[in-house]
């Protein structure tokens, strides 16, 4: 593996100028070298934007320059890749995880949101990333009632066995269990009937439970309900609802960033506020996903 280094010098009277472009190299995950010496994975989306931060070095008097560096031996390779150690990045991460406070739901989608963005500058993700993860998802999960993933196939599924039928999530829903819930009533079963379960472990027998433990349908593997539900009834080679499952796990789990989701979830946070009750939440995030699938679909055709 090679390297895109970028030699940059600044003027000392450039402050502002500095700090802004610190910034952006810390955003992309640069290792530094030495001072004014930074270093990413050679990508031709890397070089693109350590072009941008050199031309917004030399907008403001300053000298910049980029250059390939791969190591002379393994060694030395060894030790370039170890300057991009995200360790105490996740200490820090794990500290905040374990503060009293951690499991507040505002905490939780800043956790997700500052654990999304560090898994996306760790290009040599190893053991504390997993830590990470797993913390995550057991704070997560001993919070709300989210669902633990489980390991396991998933079965292919034909929806017309599964018309008419009443379908149970936990109350309060969010972006998995709307997005579920759409889902179902949109491509699986159109007459479907929701219950919102205060205590999933007393969901009726003949329901079908989704996204908590050990519901018909849950996590799976790396996979969140609403993929699981997608590949069991055959809709995720949909390219436009493949989008939408972007969407939702980088919500629900976090993992790769996805541009469209901030915005998607301000406005389901909108949403869940004003509604009065969850049959009124799933109408109004119903309508979002069905625009956001028209959208999606005209992406692709472009």
């Amino acid at each position: 593996m090679e390297f895109l280094v970028l030699f940059a010098s600044l003027p000392t009277r450039q402050s502002a100028g500095r700090m802004r472009i610190w910034r952006a190299l810390r955003a992309l995950g640069c290792a530094t070298l030495r001072d004014g010496v930074y270093l990413l994975p050679e990508s031709a989306e890397h070089a693109a934007a350590l072009e941008q931060i050199a031309d917004e070095v030399r907008t403001v008097q300053g000298s910049a320059d980029i250059f390939r560096l791969g190591g002379r031996d393994e060694v030395q390779q060894a030790k370039i890749v170890a300057l991009f150690d995200r360790t105490e990045e996740y200490a820090r991460l794990l500290t905040a995880m374990a503060r009293p406070d951690a499991a507040d739901a505002k905490a939780l989608r800043g956790l997700r949101r500052d654990l999304a963005a560090l898994v996306a500058i760790d290009y040599f993700p190893g053991e504390a990333q997993r830590q990470a993860r797993d913390a995550f998802t057991a704070l997560e999960a001993a919070a709300g009632g989210e669902p633990v993933a489980v390991s396991g196939r998933i079965r292919r599924l034909a929806s017309v066995d599964f018309q008419g039928r009443t379908w149970a999530t936990r109350k309060d829903l969010w972006v998995d269990r709307m997005a579920s819930a759409w889902l179902i009533r949109r491509f699986i079963d159109r007459k479907a009937k929701f219950l919102w379960l205060d205590n999933p472990k007393k969901c009726p027998k003949a329901a079908l439970g989704f996204d908590f433990d050990g519901a018909a349908f849950t996590h799976i593997d790396g996979r969140v309900t609403f993929e699981v539900l997608a590949a069991s009834f055959g809709l995720d080679s949909d390219p436009a609802l493949a989008r939408i499952a972007a969407i939702v796990h980088c919500l629900d789990v976090g993992g790769v960033p996805v541009a469209e989701a901030a915005g998607i979830e301000a406005v389901l946070a909108g949403a869940r506020a004003a509604a009065p009750d969850d049959d009124k939440l799933l109408t109004e995030a119903s309508r979002l996903f069905d625009n956001l699938y028209r959208s999606c679909q005209q992406g692709e055709s472009r």
